[in-house]
């Protein structure tokens, strides 16, 4: 516990010093969810308050540093990744997690990476830091957001897909690009949820 509490001022000590006050207060929000999503779907808390705490560690890079960051560690997967880099800062961040503050577990590793774009197959940790990212009560209330907070209690799948259908829908009204992955990941969540009544387009 000890350990953790020091990783945890040094990574809130670091923020400080590089993403605004709102954005801090954004991460403590993240990590308080996840940590409680954590608990309520038998996910390892630590892991979960981890990733939660150093999600963003790269939101205010500029976008040259991302997208260098991002060909030096071969992240680049998509042309959207060149045209929109700060689609670029959740793998960012897991690469400053891992050089700035030591962390290793693969886990926290892809939970940070995925919390933006989520993945086809994310594992529960990176389900519980992406729910909290979308879903953390500073996002607003709306009665949309709501039945989301609701589910991600109760189904871990079903509140995936259907927050990435309300990211997705958003994106469409607002005329901007998708990127694959997070359609591939609304897919897969969305099969995986309701296999049954789930089917391809002919």
């Amino acid at each position: 516990m000890g350990e953790f509490a020091g990783l945890r001022q040094r990574v809130l000590h670091w923020l400080a010093s590089n993403v605004p006050e709102s954005r801090v207060e954004h991460v403590l929000r993240v990590e308080q969810m996840a940590a409680e999503l954590a608990r309520r779907h038998g996910v390892e808390v630590s892991k979960a308050t981890q990733a939660g705490l150093m999600h963003d560690l790269a939101k205010n890079f500029k976008p040259q540093v991302l997208l260098e960051i991002a060909r030096s560690e071969a992240l680049i997967t998509d042309p959207v990744d060149e045209l929109n880099p700060h689609l670029l800062h959740a793998d960012v961040s897991a690469v400053v997690a891992r050089d700035e503050f030591g962390i290793r577990d693969p886990e926290v590793l892809t939970a940070i990476a995925n919390h933006t774009l989520g993945r086809p197959g994310m594992d529960p940790l990176s389900c519980v830091v992406f729910l909290a990212d979308s879903l953390e009560p500073g996002r607003g209330s709306t009665p949309e957001l709501d039945i989301l907070r609701q589910v991600s209690q109760q189904d871990l799948h079903k509140a995936v897909w259907m927050t990435c259908n309300h990211t997705l829908s958003q994106l469409i009204a607002n005329h901007r690009l998708i990127h694959p992955r997070a359609v591939a990941t609304r897919n897969w969540f969305l099969q995986r949820a309701r296999p049954k009544t789930v089917a391809s387009a002919s």
